[in-house]
């Protein structure tokens, strides 16, 4: 008997992949379809082929409210995924160490660090990027306020900030400024724009 034939995914066939998925967003996009639908609705966008290498782990999540499947190494972090695979590279990636905080990503409403998360271990998480707060081409408020208030400089570590600002006032809407301070601890500004930072939130929260 011959030896069974193992599947192989060749460049071609993961390009192809690739091109078909790219087209059909574009083709929603065009058609004015909304690119934002409820995690129930959502049809699953499948990235790459199915898992066949030894070691892969499949890892499914929702993302800005879109629902995506992927084979994933074990290795590969949050980030790696969010930018890489994804496309999103609003998530940053400054220290690679959970220093700085510039990956922050919210993972079912709470602020983590994309950076030392394993894409695995949010698999089946709902995650909010930086991409995902504006509504139809509308910034949110958190963003307006950092861009009215000049609470960024650089703008390397402003999602990062955005981000663990948005979690604060999910779950408190009147923060004072020391309880800001402690919610951006984690958030370091290389441009040493604190102040503008801190109005900026606090303008974001009599906004909403």
């Amino acid at each position: 008997m011959g030896t069974p034939k193992q599947a192989r995914y060749t460049r071609r066939s993961l390009l192809k992949g690739a091109g078909v998925t790219a087209a059909v967003a574009t083709t929603g996009l065009q058609a004015g379809t909304p690119q934002r639908m409820s995690a129930a609705r959502a049809p699953v966008v499948r990235l790459g082929p199915r898992p066949g290498a030894p070691g892969s782990v499949l890892v499914e999540l929702t993302v800005n409210e879109i629902r995506y499947e992927l084979p994933t190494d074990p290795r590969w972090t949050l980030a790696d995924v969010l930018r890489d695979e994804i496309g999103l590279t609003g998530t940053k990636v400054g220290c690679d160490r959970a220093e700085c905080g510039t990956c922050t990503v919210l993972l079912d409403g709470r602020p983590v660090l994309a950076c030392t998360t394993l894409a695995a271990q949010a698999s089946g998480g709902r995650i909010v990027t930086i991409e995902g707060l504006s509504r139809n081409g509308q910034l949110h408020p958190l963003q307006q306020a950092f861009l009215d208030n000049h609470g960024l400089a650089c703008g390397f570590c402003t999602p990062g900030m955005v981000l663990s600002a948005k979690a604060l006032l999910d779950r408190n809407k009147h923060p004072t400024r020391d309880e800001i301070r402690a919610a951006l601890a984690g958030n370091l500004c290389r441009c040493t724009g604190y102040q503008k930072i801190l109005d900026s939130v606090e303008a974001a929260a009599k906004l909403l």
